[in-house]
């Protein structure tokens, strides 16, 4: 499910179907997302390396996560361990000190006159597309999987797929490479991403990413919620709530 055909959501022969022996570099931030897209990727390739980036993210505990979700995903999920491969964090702090962001500053969040919310980083997931290209050449990996959408998203036009499809071509051509850009929860909402999980690994998937994953963009892991931590009321908070909603309303 490259960039050019991804309206699958990840469901093309079937879930469960024998991972091939190629290579992917997952971008894994520590959310909910990312950390569905890893196991989606643990479930195809026959090797996943991962990749995170501190950048002076205000919400700089989501890197903290990480650890404990890979380390959940090897003990309980011995089919997908032995694919599970190196993680790779890149310092990125130019990129946060470019950005005057709710993101990357202690301040409000609020909504700009170009209608995208002040947590917009510009150009934030195209330096990460490039840096995860080029560590992919590195290492030899074909496939790199975001957890970008823009279904259930704040407006970022870098998660659109338009964005995506045009940096795969650019990232081919301006590496002589044949990298696939996979974006698996383009299309979803967030209530179609937590049944993904369940549909990867069952219920306990759904409770690893409910519990160890974060999405707060205040960086909030003292306050619980049904759908996992945060504030409760930041727009990243405010997707997840609504799509574990939906998922728990979901018949069946």
């Amino acid at each position: 499910m490259s960039a050019f055909d991804d309206r699958s959501a990840g469901t093309r022969g079937g879930l469960h179907q024998p991972p091939t022996t190629e290579t992917a570099l997952v971008l894994f931030s520590g959310g909910q997302d990312s950390a569905t897209c890893l196991a989606w990727a643990l479930e195809r390739f026959g090797r996943v390396e991962t990749l995170g980036f501190d950048y002076g993210q205000r919400h700089v505990v989501e890197l903290a996560c990480r650890d404990a979700l890979r380390a959940r995903l090897l003990r309980e999920f011995p089919r997908w361990a032995p694919r599970l491969g190196l993680d790779h964090t890149l310092e990125l702090a130019a990129l946060g000190a470019l950005s005057e962001t709710a993101l990357t500053r202690e301040t409000e969040i609020t909504m700009q006159a170009d209608g995208l919310p002040n947590t917009f980083v510009p150009g934030r997931n195209l330096v990460f597309m490039a840096f995860a290209a080029a560590l992919a050449y590195r290492r030899g990996l074909k496939h790199i999987v975001l957890g970008v959408c823009e279904t259930d998203y704040s407006g970022y036009p870098d998660c659109r797929d338009d964005t995506v499809k045009a940096m795969q071509v650019a990232l081919n051509l301006g590496m002589q490479a044949r990298f696939v850009l996979h974006t698996p929860l383009m299309w979803l909402d967030k209530a179609a991403t937590w049944h993904l999980a369940e549909q990867l690994g069952g219920a306990a998937l759904v409770e690893l990413v409910r519990a160890e994953s974060h999405s707060c963009y205040r960086g909030d892991r003292s306050h619980a919620h049904a759908w996992g931590f945060g504030c409760g009321e930041c727009p990243a908070c405010e997707l997840r709530a609504k799509g574990w909603q939906g998922y728990r309303a979901a018949p069946g």
